[in-house]
């Protein structure tokens, strides 16, 4: 038997850092003008059935289906949780570039935040998931504006199972 385990890098004093600064972030109480939102993307394999499934019936209680499925493409799961309001947003695009992560961050700050004074996000390092892809995406005014509201908070380099929205996107994937 063996069990998958996130065994992080010996004497990394990076993974330390970024671990104590992440749980440090968790600490902290509610707060509407600041709140913790935490950030993940995933890719995702869109399959269907080439055959379709035997269901239950009486003589057996397992349905049955075959192995062999259609490829029916990709898209990129964005997916955004505020843990100590419960509240999460998860939104499907056909794929995963800078430009798509600085639109749903600038709807999260516009749209869902508007109010609050600054959104404290906790993300992996993605190389796009940065104030850079701001900069990218809008005019540079707009970027600095949008930069402005957010403390990012990253998650250590082979430990983002740290991040809360990596936990969600990991428990819909599974089901």
């Amino acid at each position: 038997m063996k069990k998958m385990w996130c065994i992080p890098p010996k004497h990394n004093t990076s993974f330390v850092a970024h671990m104590e600064d992440v749980l440090a972030v968790y600490e902290r109480p509610y707060d509407e003008d600041y709140p913790v939102v935490c950030m993940d993307e995933k890719p995702f394999q869109l399959l269907d059935e080439r055959y379709l499934p035997i269901p239950m019936s009486t003589d057996s209680r397992v349905l049955k289906y075959d192995c062999e499925y259609e490829r029916k493409g990709t898209c990129s799961i964005f997916m955004f949780t505020e843990p100590l309001a419960a509240w999460r947003h998860t939104t499907a695009l056909p794929q995963r570039t800078r430009k798509d992560w600085a639109n749903q961050m600038k709807w999260l700050l516009d749209e869902q935040y508007p109010k609050a004074k600054k959104i404290v996000c906790v993300m992996d390092n993605l190389n796009t998931h940065g104030i850079h892809s701001f900069y990218d995406t809008f005019t540079p005014d707009d970027a600095f504006r949008l930069a402005g509201r957010l403390e990012i908070h990253y998650t250590p380099k082979h430990g983002s199972w740290l991040n809360i929205a990596e936990l969600e996107l990991s428990s819909m994937s599974i089901q």
